[in-house]
């Protein structure tokens, strides 16, 4: 942590970019003493420019005014911003530090950090853990790409025993001491290669980022049937202790971990990639000294996130799923393989070049019957109908939940899992599944 007496009034902190980092980086270096110059050269929400003006930051959007933006001390970068543009070029070539918000926000606490990353499933372990820790009884925050930025966390909140981040590959980069007391790599899998060279690992060395500055006292936790992590893990020295979560593992719904037994049977936990998730925070648990009744019961009271394989009720034997979130091929590919056999699927809306060829074996497999929620159905019946399975068309969330209920069977599932945009019928995604939801909760014997 930085010695704040060292600091100057005449030190200018300039941040790049007006988003939720952004923002919470400008609050939380003002607050520490800094002259601060916040630049995005694209436009900044009302409400966050509200902020900057009420709290006296100097700002300016639609522009960079480089001569100001060189004067400054040290850079902080927002995570949407690639290091391969100009200005950072010429930042680092004049030898201004160009640093993350994470980077940043580290600096300014003594709490435990707690680090989550990975290619899928970072949001419901991260709230898994904070869910977890917070039902024990434990002053945590829940930041990074979840919730607030650290910094304005830092900025707003009294000091935290834990803070519990969800960390993107973007917000990874720019990292030079920041050190995770438990950091965690969830699984690997090709994503976002245009910022990263089109090369795999230069991916997985991002990701891998969350490990530096741990020490031998810290813990790394990672999946060890992923062959990119266990890849990159041969050629590279970790000082923390490792400790493995293996898929074997995530195939029933009782567990024992540290000889204690653990029971997933949450239904917002549904899934092996959810019980993985579930693996995942439980040891992270049991690392924070969380005691075995209170690890049961934050898993038996977890609520998921809207819209992401999110149960909504049972009702006549059947239970409903709103996963509207799940806009490409996938996202339905692992909500597909969460469920049992006997699915009534709701799909469509507006088309995004999909190939349904990676789902065919296993709507064979577990699909009962298709029902299309769209305007346009005809790529979808083109894609399944060879199955010979029934499908039947809707124009509405009423219609297509109405039409689930009358076909359905007890011991059944309802899924709502679209592989398509929401704008042909709908606002978004989240219009989608509210309405989806509302149809189901309304519906009566």
């Amino acid at each position: 942590m930085r010695n704040e007496l060292e600091m100057s009034a005449m030190d200018l902190m300039v941040v790049l970019g007006g988003g939720e980092s952004g923002v919470g980086a400008a609050l939380l270096a003002q607050k520490k003493g800094y002259q601060v110059f916040l630049s995005d050269k694209g436009a900044i929400q009302e409400d966050r420019k509200a902020i900057l003006t009420n709290k006296g930051i100097d700002f300016e959007e639609g522009i960079h005014s480089l001569n100001k933006i060189y004067q400054a001390k040290e850079v902080i970068k927002s995570p949407g911003i690639p290091d391969t543009i100009s200005l950072v070029k010429e930042l680092k070539e004049r030898g201004i530090p160009v640093i993350s918000e994470i980077e940043f926000a580290s600096r300014y606490t003594r709490a435990k950090i707690i680090g989550i990353t990975g290619t899928n499933g970072k949001t419901t372990t991260t709230r898994l853990i904070s869910h977890i820790l917070l039902e024990a009884g434990e002053k945590i925050g829940m930041v990074g790409n979840v919730g607030f930025s650290f910094a304005r966390s830092l900025y707003e909140e009294k000091e935290k025993k834990a803070y519990v981040l969800e960390l993107s590959s973007f917000q990874l980069d720019g990292l030079t001491e920041f050190r995770a007391n438990i950091a965690m790599i969830l699984n690997i899998s090709p994503d976002h290669l245009d910022r990263y060279n089109y090369k795999l690992e230069n991916y997985i060395a991002s990701k891998f980022g969350i490990t530096n500055n741990q020490q031998e006292s810290d813990y790394f936790i990672y999946n060890a049937d992923d062959q990119n992590i266990v890849g990159f893990l041969s050629a590279k020295k970790i000082k923390a202790k490792t400790i493995t979560i293996e898929k074997s593992m995530a195939q029933f719904e009782k567990v024992e971990i540290e000889d204690q037994v653990f029971t997933i049977g949450n239904p917002s936990l549904k899934g092996p990639h959810n019980r993985m998730n579930a693996l995942f925070a439980i040891q992270t648990a049991l690392l924070m000294e969380i005691n075995t009744d209170s690890i049961q019961k934050g898993l038996d009271t977890f609520v998921n996130v809207p819209h992401r394989l999110e149960w909504i009720r049972d009702f006549e034997g059947v239970s409903y799923y709103n996963d509207s979130k799940a806009t490409n091929v996938d996202a339905v590919f692992s909500a597909l393989e969460a469920m049992d056999k006997g699915v009534i699927w709701i799909v469509g809306g507006q088309d995004k070049g999909n190939a349904y060829d990676q789902l065919l074996s296993l709507v064979k497999e577990k699909v009962r019957i298709i029902v299309c929620l769209g305007i346009d159905n005809s790529k979808i019946i083109t894609a399944f109908e060879q199955l010979g399975k029934p499908i039947f068309e809707t124009r509405s969330a009423e219609e297509a939940a109405k039409v689930a209920y009358l076909q359905a069977k007890k011991g059944e599932s309802v899924l709502l899992s679209p592989a398509c945009a929401s704008f042909d019928l709908f606002d978004n995604y989240k219009d989608r599944g509210n309405k989806f939801k509302a149809a189901v909760n309304a519906l009566k014997a």
